[in-house]
C-alpha cells in the first residue's frame, strides 16, 4: 500500500522561521557575522538581561543546549556524591541523565494523572534521608503544582531546580515558569515554544551567589582566564547568533502561547472519539508545547492518523525506570500513573503556524477512527 501525501505535518519549522521573521534574522546573522564577535559578546549579554526580565528572575546564563542547563544547575548546588535527587519517570532521560552525570542518584517519583507532572503527594511519600534536590518538569507545557512543591521542599531543605524545557512563557499568579525553583532550566532546541536554529539553553535563577557558579561552570569552571576554581566546569556557551536570533522571538512568545492553546482547546472541544481521551487545557499555566492525547489503543490510533497523512509523535514511549541502561536495578519499582501515560499518550499536531484547515482535518480524521 503506497503512504500518503502528509496532510498535516507534524511540525513545520520553516513555517515560522520564513517570511519578515526570517527577513530579520537573516539581517541579524550579518550584523552578528559583521561584528566579528561570535561567543558571550553583546547578543548574548542582552539576550541573558531580556529572558531574565521576562521569566522574573534577576539572572539568565545562556549555556549550550537544555541538557547541560539541567547538569550545570545540578552541578552548582555542590550535592555530595550517592545523594538523591526526585524526579518525574516520564520525560526521556533528561533530568535524569543529567542527575546521573553528576554522579547523583534518581529517586523516581510517580506523576500526577491530569497534569503528568510530578505528584506532590508521591513526592512527599517518596523522600529519604537521602534526598538533597527536587527536579521538577513542567511536561507537555502544562506548570507542575509549584505552590505544593515548594512547600514541601522547604519543609525538608531541599532545593528545586525547574525544568522548563517545554514552558516557556507558562504562568501562574502572574509568575512565569522558571521564577519559582532554586533554578530553572530552558532549551531553545528548535520545535520548543522559543526556539533558536540549532542548539541553545539556559539556566535561570535568583540567587546571585548559584548565578556566579552557574557562569564559571558553563566556561571550564574560571573564575578569570585560565584560572579554574570550581570543579566540574565544562564548555556549554551560547553564542552570538543564536543569541540574536532568539533577542527576536522573544517577544513573540506570548502571542505564539495563545495559538498553541487555542488549538489544544480546539482538540478538547470537538474530538469526541470514546476510546480518546483529550485532557483539558487549564488557561494561562498551559502552553501546549505539546497536545498529548491518550488512548489504550495508541498504536492502532497512530497507524490510523499516520494513514490519514497526520504526523504524529510518542512522547514519550519508555519510562526512566524501565530504561535498559538501568537493567534490573528499578524492577521492582512500580509507578502506575506514568507507565501508563508511556502506554497510552499519543502527541497530535499544536504548533502556533498551524492552519484552522489542518486543525479540523486532525479532529475530523480522529473522530472517523475505527477503534
Amino acid at each position: 500500500m503506497p503512504t500518503p501525501q502528509r496532510k498535516v505535518p507534524f511540525n513545520a519549522l520553516d513555517r515560522q522561521n520564513g517570511g519578515e521573521l526570517g527577513a530579520r534574522m537573516a539581517d541579524a546573522a550579518r550584523r552578528v557575522v559583521a561584528g566579528g564577535w561570535y561567543v558571550l559578546g553583546g547578543e548574548v549579554d542582552a539576550f541573558e538581561r531580556e529572558f531574565a526580565a521576562w521569566c522574573g528572575t534577576r539572572h539568565a546564563i545562556g549555556v549550550g543546549n537544555g541538557s547541560d542547563a539541567l547538569e550545570l544547575a545540578i552541578a552548582s548546588l555542590g550535592l555530595p556524591a550517592g545523594a538523591q535527587v526526585a524526579v518525574a519517570p516520564n520525560a526521556a532521560m533528561y533530568a535524569t541523565l543529567a542527575i546521573v552525570a553528576n554522579g547523583l542518584e534518581p529517586l523516581f517519583v510517580d506523576v500526577d494523572p491530569r497534569r503528568a507532572t510530578i505528584d506532590p503527594q508521591a513526592l512527599a511519600s517518596a523522600l529519604t534521608p537521602r534526598t538533597r534536590a527536587i527536579v521538577s518538569t513542567h511536561l507537555y507545557g502544562t506548570l507542575a503544582d509549584m505552590d505544593a512543591i515548594d512547600s514541601i521542599a522547604r519543609e525538608h531543605g531541599l532545593a528545586v531546580i525547574e525544568d522548563c524545557a517545554q514552558a516557556h512563557g507558562a504562568s501562574r499568579d502572574g509568575r512565569r515558569a522558571g521564577s519559582f525553583g532554586t533554578l530553572a532550566c530552558f532549551s531553545f532546541y528548535p520545535t520548543k515554544n522559543l526556539g533558536a536554529l540549532g542548539d541553545g539553553g539556559a539556566v535561570v535563577t535568583s540567587d546571585d551567589a548559584l548565578a556566579a557558579r552557574v557562569r564559571q561552570l558553563r566556561q571550564y569552571g574560571w573564575k578569570e582566564k585560565y584560572d579554574v576554581t570550581v570543579a566540574r566546569g565544562r564548555n556549554s556557551r551560547l553564542d552570538e547568533m543564536q543569541a540574536a536570533f532568539l533577542r527576536l522571538k522573544l517577544p513573540l512568545v506570548d502571542g505564539w502561547n495563545a495559538r498553541r492553546r487555542a488549538i489544544a482547546a480546539r482538540y478538547a472541544r470537538d474530538i469526541r472519539h470514546p476510546a480518546i481521551e483529550v485532557p483539558p487545557v487549564h488557561g494561562d499555566d498551559q502552553v501546549a508545547h505539546l497536545c498529548v492525547v491518550r488512548s489504550e489503543r495508541r498504536d492502532a490510533l497512530r497507524a490510523h492518523l499516520a494513514a490519514c497523512g497526520i504526523g504524529v509523535d510518542v512522547h514519550y514511549p519508555i519510562p526512566d525506570h524501565r530504561q535498559p541502561v538501568f537493567g534490573e536495578r528499578y524492577a521492582a519499582l512500580s509507578l502506575p500513573v506514568a507507565e501508563r501515560l508511556a502506554r497510552t499518550s499519543l502527541s497530535l499536531p499544536c504548533f502556533a503556524e498551524l492552519d484552522d484547515a489542518e486543525v479540523d482535518f486532525v479532529v475530523d480524521a480522529s473522530n472517523r477512527w475505527s477503534g
